[in-house]
């Protein structure tokens, strides 16, 4: 299926949504409510448990790490360097640079394994500091902590900032200057710290003059944690300062030089810590403001979206391809419900004023968020057991908009409808005439249904960075042929030559508006070519 990349947005339910089709809100959302389960993204694994570790090869938790506290350290220090007076740094993901996370302020290696396990979400539409802001508010919802506001768009930044972390030997007026440089007061100082050190510890082979070898079986890393419970959100990080009985080695650390966190929360009487430890509700929802401030703390001149917000129904994974004279339909919907045993109905409309109304039968189950949010999905066409996994369309009707009914209810995003491009789409008879590594040789075929007229059709190649891992898209030109070659009665056939073993999608444009296929090709998909 091809989607408009224009971005269009309406008001739901009193949030700030956006109208189906746009590929970057709508890749946003799937990983922001989309965590476990049916089509869930692939990074809840390094969090489920909450005690597991990415480099613990036995996942036997006994290394006293965890995924969560690298997560939620490396957001925080890659925002570390902003600085609000000239906007400069911020989340940007620069902490990815070797000349910068090799610095004395970031020692350790928990910020290359953070990147390693979220780079799995990065995409054309989700950057690397997305990634981090999505990372971190995953890790602290599904381990106890509150729901946090998430706003994308970030940019990922072509370079290293300049150093801004705050280290433990600082004395208390650099750590005031310092938070107050990222855009903190002193009391929001106190409460980010306490916030970030609910999880994790201070490990000792980065930290040698802070921890001493543990030599403990169960700790093979010798991390002395920041409170009793590092693997869990809540506010005993602040109720064991308070009461004296805290093992926190920048509170009660032999050497008060590094002592940082006994300063800061120290720092205005203990007012703060104490209200943290009387109110475990204060302190989640202060973490809960504070954190999403730091996530959305970015380089002057990003615009952040709005806060994500799900779509009540959405359709997922739409593909549309030609196969002969059929024009075949794939994809489901996604229904915001914690149930899952819903009638659900697709309703169609087509080029010559007809349509089609199909049941939809379940395909699966997913949560997110710490489980505040389910989701009940539901396949266009029978499940494999049942027959082909696809709606076959007369290619003179083809598609334009689809809605859903479900338990009786309209769902056509306030008249709408979702809007269905049927114009540009691949075509099964695309082939290879050489599969041999390293350089096999393929054809790509384009149905494009007659009088469309495109201004231009390309495809797009799928996982390409730049030469400092920023996603990008080259594009490669199908150029049309001199005389109509007819794939069917609706549509011609454009073909464009490829080589190598690449992932391309399809895109184009028509009327000022572009076009990008949702679906991916490759050779290992192909069969050999007959003409």
């Amino acid at each position: 299926m091809l989607r408009p990349t224009s971005l269009f947005f309406l008001s739901l339910a009193g949030a700030n949504a956006y109208i189906w089709p746009s590929p970057m809100l709508d890749a946003l959302e799937s990983a922001r409510f989309n965590q476990d389960g049916h089509n869930s993204d692939p990074v809840s694994i390094f969090i489920t448990p909450c005690t597991r570790y990415l480099l613990d090869p036995d996942l036997d938790s006994t290394t006293g790490r965890s995924d969560i506290a690298d997560w939620v350290r490396t957001a925080y220090h890659d925002m570390a360097t902003y600085n609000i007076t000239d906007g400069t740094g911020g989340m940007d993901a620069s902490i990815r640079f070797p000349a910068e996370n090799l610095r004395p302020e970031n020692v350790g290696d928990g910020f290359n394994n953070t990147i390693e396990a979220l780079g799995e979400l990065v995409t054309r539409y989700i950057s690397m500091a997305d990634s981090l802001a999505l990372g971190t508010i995953i890790a602290i919802e599904n381990c106890g902590g509150p729901e946090i506001a998430f706003r994308g768009g970030r940019i990922d930044a072509g370079g290293p900032n300049t150093p801004g972390v705050p280290q433990p030997q600082d004395d208390l007026d650099s750590h005031i200057t310092d938070f107050a440089r990222q855009g903190f007061t002193q009391t929001e100082m106190i409460g980010l710290v306490a916030c970030g050190h609910t999880f994790g510890g201070v490990q000792q082979a980065p930290f040698p003059n802070i921890v001493p070898v543990l030599n403990d079986p169960n700790n093979t890393q010798s991390v002395t944690h920041f409170d009793s419970t590092s693997v869990n959100f809540d506010n005993l990080i602040a109720t064991e300062y308070i009461s004296g009985t805290t093992q926190n080695p920048l509170v009660a650390g032999s050497n008060d030089t590094t002592n940082s966190d006994k300063r800061i929360f120290g720092s205005d009487g203990n007012v703060t810590m104490k209200s943290f430890a009387d109110s475990p509700e204060l302190f989640a929802s202060t973490c809960a403001n504070l954190i999403a401030r730091m996530l959305d703390t970015v380089p002057k001149g990003v615009e952040l979206t709005d806060i994500i917000t799900p779509l009540p129904v959405k359709p997922y994974g739409v593909v549309l391809s030609m196969s002969g004279d059929i024009l075949k339909l794939s994809g489901e919907l996604w229904n915001m419900t914690a149930d899952a045993q819903r009638t659900v109905n697709l309703l169609w409309d087509d080029h010559i004023g007809g349509g089609g109304n199909v049941t939809m039968p379940a395909s699966g189950v997913s949560t997110g968020a710490g489980g505040r949010y389910n989701a009940a999905w539901y396949s266009f066409a029978p499940l494999p057991v049942d027959g082909p996994t696809f709606l076959s369309l007369d290619t003179a009707a083809g598609i334009t908009n689809m809605r859903f009914v479900v338990d009786g209810k309209l769902e056509d995003q306030g008249g709408v409808g979702f809007a269905i491009q049927d114009g540009v789409v691949f075509s099964e008879t695309s082939c290879y005439t050489s599969n041999l590594p390293p350089t096999p040789e393929w054809r790509i075929d384009v149905a494009v249904r007659n009088g469309l007229n495109p201004t231009r059709v390309y495809l797009e190649q799928i996982g390409v960075t730049d030469s400092v891992g920023r996603v990008i898209v080259p594009q490669t030109d199908i150029v049309p042929p001199a005389q109509s070659v007819p794939l069917n009665a609706n549509y011609s056939l454009w073909t464009v030559n490829v080589t190598g073993e690449n992932f391309y999608s399809i895109g184009f444009e028509v009327d000022d508006i572009t076009f990008s296929e949702s679906d991916s090709h490759s050779i290992f998909s192909f069969s050999p070519c007959t003409t």
